[in-house]
């Protein structure tokens, strides 16, 4: 797929939540029709591709190390996450990302729900993210 350009433009979304599904590798193996509509790619686009699809330039590597080893090691992750649309915009996501478990408790996927982050939430995410950025680049 082509390399999506940023725009400094947020997407604004009020909706249902937002769902997918991953391998062990972060490829998408589900994406709900929120999913869909709020990122404006189609489901055949999404499936299949890593998730780091919609990953906005804007976030820090670590966040995603960080989040990583929550969630391969069993845990839940909760954060807010800064998404890049197909159409270059970007939205707020409160993302909660837990394990899927067979019956003998390994993890064989993971499973993210998401839903418009609060103003308040951004702000602060948004603060961090810049600092942790910032001390990415001078490494």
């Amino acid at each position: 797929m082509d390399k999506i350009i940023p725009i400094d433009e947020e997407y604004l979304f009020d909706s249902n939540v937002i769902i997918s599904q991953t391998d062990l590798n972060g490829v998408i193996t589900y994406a709900n029709k929120t999913f869909c509509n709020i990122s404006g790619y189609d489901a055949k686009e999404l499936i299949g591709q890593p998730h780091n699809i919609i990953r906005h330039p804007d976030m820090p590597k670590a966040a995603f190390d960080k989040m990583w080893s929550t969630i391969q090691g069993g845990q839940v992750w909760n954060g807010v996450v800064k998404n890049l649309r197909k159409d270059g915009l970007f939205y707020w996501v409160e993302t909660e990302i837990l394990p899927i478990r067979d019956d003998n408790t390994t993890i064989t996927g993971y499973i993210a729900a998401r839903k418009p982050a609060s103003r308040k939430n951004i702000q602060e995410s948004e603060e961090l993210y810049k600092k942790m950025l910032t001390s990415e680049n001078k490494a």
